[in-house]
């Protein structure tokens, strides 16, 4: 994929995010997996049902129409794979494509049940 480089950040996302707006940067594609809750090192704090709105808003600011997907995983009980799917379909109709949304899972080797681990909503946008 060398003509194609993928750039992985470890920061906080949020800020990030708004800093790459204001520079009025442009992304093909985002992955998101934010944490339920946080603090960061100034006392600053993150809650998942709070503040991912105002992240997702942002992100859909970074992606434009040549962009091709955003991808989020999240680990909260108080969500559902139908809320996160609704704030995507919210945030990216105008850019057309689609929105999909479900639950993440490992099969357990010895009874082969499937174990929930995550619930994710992913836009995308095919050529």
């Amino acid at each position: 994929m060398s003509e194609r480089p993928i750039r992985w950040i470890v920061d906080d996302a949020a800020k990030f995010v708004a800093r790459e707006v204001r520079r009025e940067k442009r992304y093909d594609g985002i992955l998101l997996d934010p944490p339920k809750y946080g603090r960061g090192p100034d006392g600053e704090v993150w809650k998942l049902e709070e503040d991912l709105p105002g992240l997702i808003a942002n992100c859909r600011q970074l992606l434009d129409a040549q962009s091709r997907f955003l991808f989020l995983t999240v680990y909260a009980v108080r969500m559902s794979a139908l809320s996160l799917g609704n704030l995507l379909n919210a945030h990216f109709a105008d850019l057309g494509g689609t929105v999909e949304f479900g639950e993440l899972a490992v099969r357990e080797q010895a009874r082969g049940l499937l174990l929930p681990t995550a619930i994710f909503a992913r836009w995308s946008k095919q050529d």
